[in-house]
């Protein structure tokens, strides 16, 4: 029965939400290779034998397949070297072939197939974060503490996480933009705060740090984070919205590209990296707070998603896109032994960082510790 749990409340929400995003990407790349005139011949959900399929009217073979952990659309003509328009027997194709052929198209054509998955996961999560803004509201911060920073602060007054501040020198506050706006202004004052926790009100006296600017002013840090679990809606009209899906998304890409140049260059750790068992884990706990919370996730993983195909690793989006950029700039298409092995090193880079994060998801599931206790 608790296998039966854990599958329910974690397996479960994680693989209806890759398999969204899985489709979302799949369908970018097929919906842009038909209007190319691109033959598709199988738009599959999932790996291995297939389940359940079905041809439409274009002949291609629909389906869902037995393994859900990915998906893939396969184009006629098209390998992951797209030699140069032959077939597995090496038989010349005809000009009817040639017509439908992914390899054979322009190059414009096939870079625009391409691009249009990682492209549907961000036009996927604009919608998203657009819609929920429009209709239920734009996610605004309350006042709630969901971390306490070391040696802060906060932590030298007393605060903790799940703390709700509701007063400052008798300034009542609500959001967590209100906190910060009294925070920032009060450097090395002393502030009386009134908090909630656990339904009780306690009296704090706090004094914010002071910190320099780039610009030589001075400013208070309190030295915490808003709780993600405190959260309030606020009504956004049709066009605001509209623009907060597009702002919020490409605000996502920038703060994934800058955690990640800060971790290349040393400036971050990699704790927060995670891998599927970690991604399986919050689309539950996600799934657990509302059907709200599971959606931001899913729009927010479809930024990751759609941001990890166009790095320019072989056998990603952006492993073609790099072998096309070549190409336009000698004319010609790169020698196909050396797509060949572009491709085998970075199967052995996914298989690499893969096997890195999914080592990253099991020390931070203590599975080493658990092991070394039934052991001993």
């Amino acid at each position: 029965m608790e296998i039966f749990n854990f599958a329910w409340t974690y397996i479960v929400p994680f693989l209806i939400v890759l398999t969204i995003l899985v489709y979302v990407h799949e369908l970018g790349h097929y919906w842009v290779a038909i209007r190319a005139g691109v033959r598709v011949e199988t738009f599959s959900i999932g790996f291995g034998p297939e389940i359940y399929g079905w041809n439409n009217k274009a002949g291609t073979r629909w389906k869902i397949s037995a393994i859900p952990m990915g998906g893939y659309v396969k184009m006629f003509g098209q390998s992951d070297t797209e030699p140069d328009g032959k077939d597995e027997e090496q038989e010349p194709l005809s000009d009817e072939e040639k017509a439908v052929s992914f390899a054979h198209k322009t190059l414009g054509q096939r870079t625009a197939i391409v691009f249009a998955g990682p492209l549907a996961n961000f036009i996927f999560a604009a919608v998203v974060f657009f819609l929920l803004a429009w209709t239920v509201g734009s996610p605004v911060p309350l006042s709630g503490i969901g971390s306490v920073m070391p040696d802060s602060a906060a932590e030298q007054a007393g605060l903790q996480q799940g703390d709700q501040i509701v007063v400052i020198d008798g300034q009542e506050i609500r959001l967590f933009s209100d906190l910060q706006k009294v925070i920032r202004s009060s450097p090395g004052v002393e502030l009386k705060v009134v908090i909630v926790r656990e339904n009780t009100e306690i009296s704090l006296n706090v004094t914010p740090r002071t910190i320099s600017g780039a610009s030589g002013d001075n400013y208070g840090q309190l030295g915490v984070t808003p709780d993600p679990e405190q959260i309030d809606y606020e009504n956004v009209d049709f066009f605001p919205a509209l623009w907060f899906g597009v702002e919020r998304t490409a605000g996502m890409v920038s703060g994934i590209l800058s955690y990640l140049g800060d971790v290349f260059t040393g400036d971050r750790g990699t704790e927060d990296l995670g891998g599927p068992l970690r991604i399986a884990q919050i689309s539950g706990d996600m799934a657990q707070g509302g059907i709200i919370n599971l959606i931001i996730f899913m729009a927010a993983l479809s930024v990751n998603l759609g941001l990890i195909n166009l790095f320019p690793i072989p056998m990603l989006d952006g492993g073609h896109l790099v072998f096309y950029a070549a190409e336009f700039v000698r004319g010609k298409p790169v020698n196909e032994r050396i797509q060949e092995y572009g491709f085998g090193f970075g199967m052995i880079l996914l298989i690499m960082i893969f096997g890195f994060v999914t080592w990253k998801d099991l020390q931070h599931f203590q599975i080493f510790e658990y092991i070394k206790n039934l052991i001993s």
